[in-house]
């Protein structure tokens, strides 16, 4: 199904980290990357698949799927006093945001593989994506997840593990509490479908083992946090060389996320509602001015449980040792 010359996928990383060079570098060294759309206008969006496809190399878009119903107005707003009195006046959050999900599906027509975050699109967007003949991928962290997956239509499945980075593609974040392995995943999942396993792939070994364990191909973005091609804030790149725990927060966006231990975690994360993407909207600023001092205690420094084994250089080299080849 994928043809790679190497079975490893570069993680969509929103927010800055995945670029079209990076996603470029990976095709070339024999793996497959993936553009993220999310909180990317759909101009933007379009811009990057148009300069995928110029480059004449495989690609994915990955595409964040809509929540169901606007957060909790009491709880952002509860939330909301409680970064003000740190950070100042904030924005009023939007309750409610689809990410240009609409214009975001035409635009994936044009990606070889288009995969999907955060619940299951439409039945008729998965068939119209089929039809133009993208190869459909959906984020599952549970076996149950996986077989309403497979009902709607998968080509393959994502089995994103507990101790993956970022954010979490369950379907049901309140429930969510980031355990269990790659390997314990993959075991639990009906076997119909390629599966890509995902989550605390830091080495070679941790990818054959996978891959033994029956995955046809490891998804991995941590590693990649370090590529030279990668758009990973400086403060960020610095965090990754310190030795923190990582823990799942939903401090930063309202939805549970794995992470880099830092002093935002600590004190707003036991007080952060399951308000996404509202929550996302209302610390944005709060990031950005972190962003733009290199204060790693105030932004997302998103992370997996392999983090400690990520290094430096061209994401060729770094997807060829991932692979074994170095």
């Amino acid at each position: 199904m994928f043809g790679l010359t190497r079975p490893v996928l570069v993680a969509p990383m929103a927010g800055g980290p995945s670029t079209v060079a990076l996603v470029v570098a990976a095709a070339r060294a024999g793996g497959l990357g993936f553009l993220a759309a999310g909180y990317k206008s759909p101009e933007v969006t379009a811009r990057e698949v148009g300069e995928a496809r110029a480059a004449g190399v495989p690609f994915g878009l990955n595409i964040f799927v809509p929540e169901a119903a606007p957060a909790d107005e009491a709880a952002v707003r509860g939330y909301r006093a409680r970064l003000e009195a740190e950070h100042g006046p904030l924005p009023q959050p939007r309750l409610a945001d689809d990410d240009h999900f609409a214009e975001k599906l035409r635009i994936a027509a044009d990606a070889p593989f288009v995969s999907f975050t955060f619940g299951l699109p439409p039945a008729d967007a998965i068939a119209a994506l089929r039809a133009s003949g993208s190869t459909v991928l959906l984020t599952v962290t549970s076996a149950d997840e996986a077989r309403r997956a497979l009902a709607a239509g998968a080509d393959a499945l994502i089995a994103q593990a507990g101790t993956a980075g970022g954010h979490s593609g369950t379907f049901d974040p309140a429930g969510y509490r980031g355990t269990g392995t790659a390997a314990e995943l993959l075991r639990s999942l009906p076997a119909r479908v390629p599966i890509v396993a995902a989550g605390g792939t830091g080495t070679a070994a941790d990818v054959r083992a996978l891959l033994d364990a029956g995955a046809s191909a490891v998804q991995a973005g941590t590693a990649f946090l370090l590529a030279e091609e990668a758009g990973t804030r400086a403060a960020h790149r610095a965090a990754l060389a310190e030795r923190r725990e990582t823990v799942v927060t939903r401090a930063f966006t309202g939805r549970p996320a794995r992470a880099l231990r830092n002093r935002f975690t600590d004190t707003y994360g036991p007080h952060a509602p399951l308000a996404y993407p509202a929550v996302h909207h209302l610390t944005a600023p709060i990031r950005a001015a972190a962003a733009a001092r290199g204060d790693a205690e105030s932004i997302n420094l998103w992370a997996g449980t392999g983090y400690a084994a990520a290094r430096p250089g061209p994401a060729g080299v770094i997807l060829r040792t991932l692979a074994g080849c170095n």
